[in-house]
């Protein structure tokens, strides 16, 4: 184990490192309808055509949120990979580097063209930040104890949206808040010196043994199992973000909400909230219970109850919409839970692969639930609240599965190899 101020060092330098993360992450979401709004008049849209710029911010915003995941599904193999092959430090300040600047040029863009590319760009670099952070962290800390780190650095991280829409509703330059985020980045950068590298990845470095093989990960029932059924549990998380939270602005207008808000920048600060105080209540119930399982089981089942309060009272009134979304956002705050379950899951030559990629696939995992929402809402012309539901009867479906098949991993040894 490292000494008590290399580890303290660790974990804040991976809970700041998640902070910027998150705000560079959500920003998107939270400024999605300004601004596109200011790009389409600006740019590409006919001045007879503003009277539809709600469709067009909405088809444009899910297709660029699309490429912001795409990139992270493929940083997130990419990243993992490199930091079973190379360490985990290498890809926790690399992806910093490469997400802090494509953010800076982000308040530069004129066109959504750029918007797009800078969201893949920035997707990627965001890709690999979470899982190196993890799993240095879970490695050199004891095995009774590294829960908690995990949840220090969720909870530091994820505060991170609260902040990114406080800037946001202050400021109120959309341009600027993505500027703040990738001069963060680029400050953190300077809390290098002084991490050091895991200690298990040292040794396992020495060894012939294969390292970073993402696809052996499909060479085994058992390994896949593990593979799919971390993903699915956690898939609940970006259906409410994604779908509740990022598209309330069209979801509250068509049951019908007086008042209904203009843009998510509120709500998802306020979901983010919930989620960060979630993540705290999740990590504590699951070391106090000893059991990943029972924790996730518990929030599987408030996130259900709470998306249903979202369809049926959210819309009576403002308080009550709020209200709603801090509840179903401490309901889907067991990510730190989560990836902890996801870093204990496989062996040392496969654990930042893994850790990097899951959290990638699940963010990646928003392309097909929202693909599957404008098939249902705009080919099949279900209203937007009948899509929305029927999305979530699959998302939750598959992820109760997962659960069920998910292997329990609290206070699992860690130092040992996938053969």
């Amino acid at each position: 184990m490292p000494k008590s101020h290399h580890l303290n060092k660790l974990i804040i330098v991976a809970a700041l490192g998640y902070f910027v993360d998150i705000y560079d992450l959500v920003l998107f979401g939270m400024e999605r309808v300004s601004s596109l709004t200011d790009i389409l008049r600006e740019t590409t849209l006919p001045a007879d055509q503003f009277p539809n710029i709600d469709n067009q911010v909405k088809e444009i915003g899910i297709r660029l949120m699309n490429w912001q995941m795409f990139g992270m599904l493929i940083g997130g193999i990419f990243w993992g990979i490199l930091g079973d092959k190379k360490g985990r430090l290498s890809v926790l300040f690399g992806s910093i580097f490469v997400y802090s600047v494509a953010n800076i040029l982000n308040g530069l863009i004129h066109d959504t063209t750029s918007y797009a590319i800078l969201r893949f760009v920035s997707g990627f670099g965001l890709a690999g930040e979470l899982g190196a952070g993890i799993t240095l962290v879970s490695e050199s800390m004891s095995k009774e104890k590294r829960g908690n780190g995990a949840t220090i650095v969720a909870s530091v991280g994820l505060f991170g949206a609260v902040v990114a829409g406080t800037v946001g509703i202050m400021i109120g330059n959309w341009r600027i808040s993505y500027i703040i985020g990738g001069v963060m980045g680029l400050l953190l950068l300077l809390l290098r010196i002084g991490v050091l590298e895991s200690g298990m990845f040292h040794q396992m470095k020495e060894s012939n043994i294969p390292k970073g093989n993402f696809l052996s990960l499909f060479k085994t029932k058992e390994r896949f199992t593990k593979f799919i059924t971390i993903i699915l549990v956690a898939l609940p998380v970006w259906y409410v973000m994604a779908i509740l939270i990022t598209l309330c602005p069209e979801l509250m207008k068509s049951l019908g909400m007086e008042n209904s808000p203009k843009n998510a920048r509120l709500a998802m600060t306020l979901a983010y909230t919930g989620i960060t105080v979630g993540d705290v209540v999740s990590g504590i119930i699951s070391q106090k219970l000893k059991s990943r399982k029972k924790s996730l089981l518990l929030f599987l089942i408030l996130a259900v109850i709470f998306s249903v309060c979202y369809f049926t009272f959210a819309k009576t009134s403002e308080v009550m919409f709020y209200s709603v979304v801090v509840l179903i956002g401490f309901a889907t705050g067991y990510w730190a839970v989560f990836i902890s379950t996801a870093s204990e899951l496989f062996g040392t030559n496969l654990r930042a692969t893994v850790t990097t990629s899951v959290p990638n696939f699940v963010r990646g995992g928003t392309i097909l639930i929202n693909t599957l929402f404008i098939y249902l809402s705009v080919t099949l012309a279900f209203d937007n609240i009948k899509a929305a539901i029927m999305v979530g009867i699959l998302v939750f479906g598959l992820a109760f599965w997962a659960w069920y098949k998910l292997q329990e991993t609290f206070g699992k040894e860690l130092n040992y190899v996938e053969e």
